[in-house]
């Protein structure tokens, strides 16, 4: 909606942005006026943060001792006591502020974080038994090759075109930054289809397996936007063959695969961001779930109550005698015992 006849050049007569600047000349002093209006402001600003009262300041926190108690005095459950804010008659306690205060949201997350994250789970020590296989070590193949690729990209960022293309460490790493993508886009690819075949979005873990393909999806793109900011003839061609496809796709006035500029920004700034933070809600969901065991794991396997794993080897007599008939049931029956075991 476009805004009515003559109120454009009313606002452009009241705040010309393209006037020419207004300068205060002072003896050596030069300073333009803008500068001076902020420079005022910002000490206005300044004396009020000192002198006005701030919001809320006249509440009692739970976490105040009592008003007889010295300053520095020890409170129970503290090294020293701090000042807090007085309550409503104006006297001034002694005490910390409580960190269960309504509206302390750091606390709040802080707390829920180390509920469903603490430490021992999100850096563990150990892990179940049945992870002593090689199909789980691509997540971290692939998490490796993504910490190269990141690397490599930077250095090229920070140098230029012109470097990668005819200096010899340029062209190495550049040289790297390609292999450590390929390696990257490998591990992934076996990284996915272990997890597919053994079903790891059982027990809750939806979430991460869909944060898994989503990582792959948006890998692709970052692939293809690295491809046509190569500078070269390559670049040239895949930029000029994809036009069309864009223009097909109705993405053709976003994304012009023959801006180079567009196209660089998108590889080294846009889609990074967007891949990390796929990968580290990937990573935190995988923590907070665990590591899927395999579907036809026994009860043995998947580690004690309090999270040690006992055995590595599946017998075949314990797989063909009657009573474990069904031991997909029974792995899907202890993938929660196992998780808040690792919880613990």
């Amino acid at each position: 909606m476009s805004p009515p006849a003559g109120v454009a050049p009313l606002l452009g007569s009241v705040i010309n942005l393209n006037a020419p600047g207004h300068y205060i000349h002072w003896g050596f002093i030069l300073l333009s006026l803008a500068n001076f209006l902020v420079i005022v402001a910002m000490l206005i600003v300044f004396v009020l943060a000192l002198t006005l009262p701030f919001v809320h300041s006249r509440r009692t926190h739970r976490g105040r001792a009592t008003n007889n108690a010295p300053d520095g005095a020890p409170v129970a459950g503290l090294a020293t006591a701090s000042p807090t804010v007085g309550d409503a008659s104006g006297a001034v306690g002694h005490g910390v502020l409580d960190e269960d205060e309504p509206g302390l949201w750091t606390a709040k997350i802080r707390k829920a974080w180390l509920r469903y994250l603490p430490p021992d789970k999100m850096l563990p020590d150990s892990q179940p038994a049945y992870v002593a296989s090689w199909i789980y070590v691509f997540g971290v193949l692939t998490l490796m090759s993504l910490t190269v690729v990141i690397a490599s990209g930077t250095v090229l960022a920070l140098e230029g075109p012109v470097w990668w293309h005819i200096s010899s460490v340029g062209l190495f790493v550049n040289s790297l930054h390609l292999w450590s993508v390929e390696c990257f886009f490998g591990f992934m690819a076996i990284h996915l289809w272990g997890k597919f075949w053994m079903a790891s979005w059982r027990g809750k873990r939806q979430l991460t397996w869909m944060t898994g393909a989503i990582a792959f999806l948006v890998s692709i793109f970052e692939g293809f936007t690295g491809y046509i900011s190569q500078t070269n003839l390559d670049s040239q061609w895949i930029a000029f063959e994809a036009k069309d496809a864009m223009n097909g796709a109705g993405i053709g006035a976003f994304f012009n695969t023959m801006n180079f500029g567009q196209a660089l920004m998108l590889h080294i700034v846009v889609m990074p961001l967007v891949i990390g933070l796929v990968v580290v809600i990937h990573i935190v969901m995988v923590r907070l779930r665990g590591v899927a065991p395999p579907i036809e794991a026994l009860p043995e396997h998947l580690g004690e109550p309090d999270g040690a794993a006992s055995s590595i080897t599946v017998s075949s007599t314990a797989r063909s005698s009657p009573g474990s008939a069904d031991l997909s049931d029974a792995g899907l029956a202890m993938e929660d015992a196992a998780s808040s075991g690792e919880r613990s």
